[in-house]
């Protein structure tokens, strides 16, 4: 079983956005749902899906036991949505992950907020990756100099960064104001097709974290030392 842990501590980076976009892209018998931010966001868009074969759960007292009974009832993945602190169910969280996401917009507050993010990832050696999120978006293929900026930045501080973004596009409010994942909402959209990318290079990061063969292409994780 696989547990995605989205983590961020400046509120507003896209946490719970990324979360209930990546689910309604899995088989939803395989994936189960656990939110534990008090403002419930992800609850409340899984109450408009109203869609009873997508799990959710709180997590708001931990995720420990939650995950234990996941695991005996065969789900494949754990999609966890977190609160933006440093709070114990968020440490709770990243040591059972097997990959953290760290969405982040193009800002320098956003930008400044993952290293508390990261430093934890670090400290429990879990592989975590950011993934620049709310971006402007591409001109002619080329991505704004606000994300070559952010991109830089991050990559100088050695930092595992996707390669790709995730664009401020409309379909992705109007797909979880109608209950749905943009790739459900508008599968030949330009907001389905990040989401299909995002999706993809994390398969291939859980893989090899896991031991799978197949390369390293892609792939965007990372433990630091």
């Amino acid at each position: 079983m696989n547990v995605l842990v989205f983590a961020a501590r400046k509120g507003g980076s896209g946490k719970s956005t990324l979360t209930a976009h990546l689910a309604a892209s899995r088989p939803a018998k395989s994936c189960l749902l656990i939110d534990c931010d008090p403002q419930g966001s992800l609850t409340l868009w899984h109450k408009l899906r109203n869609n009873e074969e997508l799990t959710i759960r709180s997590g708001l007292r931990g995720v420990g036991e939650i995950i234990k009974s996941a695991k005996k009832e065969g789900f494949e993945w754990v999609m966890i949505d977190t609160p933006p602190n440093m709070s114990s169910i968020v440490t709770e969280a990243i040591r059972a992950a097997t990959m953290v996401v760290i969405p982040a917009r193009p800002t320098v507050f956003d930008l400044t907020s993952v290293a508390e993010t990261i430093a934890l990832c670090r400290d429990v050696r879990k592989p975590y990756a950011v993934v620049i999120n709310g971006a402007p978006a591409k001109r002619e293929g080329v991505e704004s100099p606000i994300v070559s900026q952010a991109r830089a930045g991050l990559s100088s501080l050695n930092v595992p960064l996707w390669h790709g973004q995730i664009t401020n596009r409309t379909n992705f409010a109007l797909s979880l104001a109608d209950g749905e994942g943009v790739r459900e909402y508008d599968a030949s959209s330009f907001a389905a097709a990040e989401i299909a990318g995002l999706w993809t290079a994390i398969e291939k990061s859980v893989k090899v974290i896991n031991g799978a063969s197949g390369g390293s292409t892609g792939v965007m994780h990372k433990v630091a030392a």
